[in-house]
């Protein structure tokens, strides 16, 4: 068997000082995420994004800058995940589109508000990368480059 780290993406999403999060059921109870999730074939990371944040909170998202690239194992036994981690703006929220299974309700949460739930966060990336936002840490969406069924163009 090949090892390979499961790949994801995740949304920083602000708006008046508060982010988006989603509470979602794990094997470890009700835990808070950024809208995140697995990277599926035929898709760019952009397209992964933006599917992932309209599946998981109804709202329409367009990534902007790239927060940062993370690689994240719990302990030696555990799945290893590269998450890329984007901010940029939702706009056209829909009420009526259900939530992925799993996601019970989206929360807009203050950093100080996030940091309290500590123990309910589902790894230590969901601070990590709020903290990365709020010192300003950046990086164009030029930096990612996608080259898929390049021959068949």
């Amino acid at each position: 068997m090949v090892w390979k780290p499961h790949v994801t993406v995740a949304a920083i999403i602000e708006r008046d000082q508060r982010f988006l999060l989603v509470e979602e059921e794990t094997p470890n109870g009700l835990q808070f995420n950024q809208p995140a999730g697995h990277f599926e074939e035929n898709e760019d990371l952009i397209s992964a994004v933006k599917r992932e944040v309209i599946e998981e909170t109804a709202w329409q998202f367009e990534p902007t800058e790239l927060i940062s690239v993370q690689l994240w194992r719990r302990n030696p036994e555990a799945l290893t995940f590269l998450r890329f981690c984007f901010t940029g703006d939702c706009h056209n929220h829909n009420p009526d589109l259900a939530l992925d299974t799993g996601i019970v309700a989206t929360h807009w949460l203050t950093r100080n508000e996030v940091a309290a739930q500590q123990h309910r966060l589902r790894s230590p990336l969901v601070l990590l990368s709020i903290d990365e936002y709020l010192s300003g840490q950046r990086y164009p969406l030029s930096l990612i480059k996608s080259f898929l069924d390049i021959n068949n163009a």
